[in-house]
């Protein structure tokens, strides 16, 4: 049997005494979209940022596409070389940059030609409906075309797993709806494995392939979504 696309085996991280992670283990197929689900200051976020290789575990190992990226006390494969999109909850946009100038930093930083750039920019903000807001600042934009920038952003640099921590936390429900919906749409139409990190049962239900729940940084329970 292959192994998975994803693995973090018994990953466990700590802030002093307080386990934010604890004793973990995950495993996530190719093209799949697991949810994972529970109130804020579960480890949900923790978790998503030890794949990115933002924090590193004190315990355990975690796995991409076969290869080992961290381990106890160590990232062995910078952020950048993960080839991860990942969606920030305060979505993180540069505020001296354009919409345009968002994007192409992120080309720029996984070193993708600048020749190359404007079409593949182009592209993705025709994808996320937002091409003409190309000149604007983050500023000048609404919370809901953030949200999309944001989402460009993650996906631009045609990464291999996309993370999204608590992206519609600030929306309107109206928004929320909508945005939930887009996200959806893209991520079948582009096939992407992805992990969605919410407390909205809600947004469980309308992107998950697989729900994971958690408590007190441990897995609680499993189940299929309803996708």
């Amino acid at each position: 049997m292959s192994e998975p696309f994803l693995r973090l085996a018994r990953v466990t991280k700590r802030y002093g005494p307080v386990a934010a992670v604890d004793d973990l283990s995950l495993d996530i197929v190719t093209g799949e979209s697991v949810v994972i689900l529970g109130p804020s200051g579960c480890g949900k976020t923790t978790v998503l940022r030890l794949i990115a290789g933002l924090e590193r575990p004190d315990e355990g190992e975690i796995r991409l596409d076969g290869r080992a990226v961290a381990r106890a006390g160590r990232n062995l494969v910078p952020p950048h070389e993960r080839r991860l999109g990942f969606v920030f909850q305060d979505l993180a946009l540069w505020p001296h940059l354009t919409v345009r100038g968002n994007l192409d930093f992120v080309m720029g930083s996984v070193g993708v030609a600048r020749a190359k750039r404007t079409e593949r920019i182009r592209e993705v903000l025709e994808l996320v409906r937002i091409d003409t807001l190309a000149g604007r600042h983050p500023h000048q934009l609404s919370g809901g075309e953030q949200q999309r920038v944001a989402l460009a952003r993650a996906l631009v640099g045609l990464p291999r797993l996309l993370l999204l921590d608590e992206p519609f936390s600030s929306l309107d429900p109206d928004l929320r709806v909508a945005l939930r919906g887009e996200v959806a749409r893209l991520r079948s139409n582009l096939h992407l494995t992805s992990i969605f990190v919410t407390h909205d049962g809600d947004d469980a239900a309308m992107l998950a392939d697989r729900v994971v729940e958690m408590q007190r940084g441990r897995v609680v329970a499993e189940r299929e979504g309803q996708r």
